[in-house]
């Protein structure tokens, strides 16, 4: 019973702080996740562009490629809490003790962060469309980005958009360890809130079933989203011999 009592006079009393950290989380998970799929489509496209002939533009075409490639490998192959400390604290450091505001820096994270996944999973929608579009785009006389903006994007959009809905669920979780700069999301909420009751394990169950709750709700209606995008699949194909047979009758 004590349990229960527990979780009733911490939800009484600091039911206003949790909403905030709720808030707080959401908004960076959302704000960074639409960053970051801005920044790995425009990442996608320029890492797909066909190297020139021209020996400079190659020359340049090679250098941004590989540093784009150095980003992605290394904002995936580091921990977002290493990458937000080394952020947040080496801006301090080379502007003499001044640091960005708390929100704004943690949107830059977790957006960078983002980027550097959803890039990759970009290049692999890209490259799974067939070559023969590209061709045809190109025999129509259409610039690489045309080609991009008007008929691969929109069907790149379709295949990577539960990829892109998961790396939402992920962030926020993540968001999680933003708390060691001090960022006012779920999990430091929690944290002062167990300094403050030292109530550890009921704090801890109701964050646990917060982040449940939000990420179940968030993917159920992701699911909606996706559906509603794809359309119905009771359709009916008509080929020719379906539509003469059909103008027979």
């Amino acid at each position: 019973m004590d349990f229960f009592s527990d979780i009733g006079y911490i939800l009484a009393n600091y039911w206003q702080d949790f909403l905030l950290g709720v808030g707080w989380t959401l908004l960076i998970s959302l704000v960074a996740t639409l960053i970051g799929l801005v920044l790995g489509l425009i990442i996608g496209i320029i890492r797909t562009i066909p190297y020139s002939k021209h020996k400079f533009v190659f020359g340049l075409q090679k250098v941004i490629n590989f540093l784009l490639t150095a980003y992605i490998e290394i904002f995936r192959g580091t921990p977002m809490m290493v990458q937000a400390v080394v952020i947040y604290w080496g801006y301090a450091f080379m502007a003499g003790g001044q640091t960005l505001p708390l929100i704004s820096s943690a949107i830059v994270i977790v957006s960078i962060n983002t980027g550097a996944y959803i890039a990759e999973i970009v290049r692999g929608g890209i490259n799974g469309i067939d070559k023969g579009q590209f061709e045809a785009c190109h025999a129509l006389g259409m610039s690489h980005f045309q080609t991009m903006v008007h008929v691969i994007i929109p069907q790149v959009m379709k295949s990577i958009l539960p990829a892109v809905s998961n790396e939402f669920v992920i962030n926020i979780k993540d968001t999680s360890v933003l708390n060691v700069i001090g960022v006012t999301e779920l999990y430091f909420v929690m944290s002062v809130t167990v300094k403050m009751t030292y109530k550890n394990f009921p704090v801890y169950f109701i964050g646990a079933v917060i982040y449940f709750i939000l990420t179940f709700l968030v993917t159920r209606i992701i699911k909606l989203i996706e559906k509603k995008l794809i359309g119905k699949k009771n359709y009916s194909l008509y080929t020719s011999d379906a539509i003469g047979l059909a103008e027979a009758n």
